[in-house]
């Protein structure tokens, strides 16, 4: 396993409304890896850093007998999530998700791109196997795209003579994702009956700096935060950011092509 300086998400502010902004594209994933979960029934749902809770409250309309708890680290997500709650079914704690743990055993473990931020999330999976019920799952997806322009732009651009010193590893946003048969083997090992496979998708986003915009919701928070005191500074570096990103992807006449690779995995517990 590569090991990198982990991220901290609950350190940063989120804007659940730019995160929001692309959210057909951000949904998608999510929806397909519900659909590959084989546990007809649960009673029991927990979904891990569940942002501003639209997906969590789908869940619900999904498994209309399961209680769903959404957890996350941001106060800002949870504050957001909070307002999407249409059901006595769904709630949302606010936690740090390497500590918190369910009060009873539960029948699904969810978490949408969330995984690779966990500091040494092989190990941590055994943990949240620990929680599923015989006939459980759990199930993730993680995004892919370390290596792409959209973030090898940002991480070059905070290296920099002219930012390093204010943005260098205090805003790094690198994460650790592994192989996918390496996530087979651990969940086959956990003695879970591993689905494990991988999608490039290949958005097409509509408007000017699409690609910039995208990854104001994500990648570039922790820069955001850290010149949120300099306004013009702030506005400099998304200038050079934009530029850069405008010469990997291109906008056509028909809006700008994103791929976006992610790998998603789900390991269910034989029922006893």
């Amino acid at each position: 396993m590569t090991t990198r300086k982990p991220y901290d998400a609950g350190s940063y502010r989120w804007d659940p409304a730019q995160y929001l902004r692309f959210a057909e594209q951000r949904d998608r994933p999510f929806r397909e890896l519900v659909e590959r979960i084989p546990v007809a029934a649960p009673t029991r749902v927990v979904d891990l850093g569940c942002g501003p809770g639209l997906l969590t409250r789908s869940l619900a309309e999904r498994w209309p007998q399961a209680h769903i708890t959404g957890v996350d680290r941001s106060a800002d997500m949870i504050a957001a999530s909070h307002a999407t709650v249409g059901s006595d079914r769904v709630d949302f704690v606010h936690a740090d998700l390497r500590y918190w743990e369910p009060d009873e055993p539960v029948d699904v473990v969810l978490g949408n791109a969330v995984l690779q931020w966990v500091p040494n999330h092989l190990e941590h999976i055994a943990t949240l196997a620990g929680w599923i019920r015989p006939g459980g799952a759990l199930a993730f997806q993680v995004p892919d795209n370390f290596s792409e322009p959209s973030h090898t732009v940002i991480r070059a651009l905070r290296l920099a003579p002219r930012w390093r010193d204010r943005l260098g590893d205090a805003a790094d946003r690198s994460a650790g994702v592994e192989r996918p048969e390496t996530y087979l083997t651990r969940l086959a090992g956990l003695g879970l009956t591993p689905d494990v496979w991988q999608t490039e998708y290949l958005h097409l986003l509509p408007g000017d700096d699409a690609v910039l915009e995208w990854v104001k919701g994500t990648a570039l928070r922790p820069v955001l935060d850290a010149l949120a005191d300099d306004p013009p500074a702030a506005a400099e570096f998304l200038e050079q950011c934009g530029a850069a990103l405008r010469e990997q992807y291109p906008r056509t006449e028909h809006g700008t092509v994103f791929p976006f690779r992610r790998t998603f995995l789900i390991g269910a517990r034989p029922p006893e």
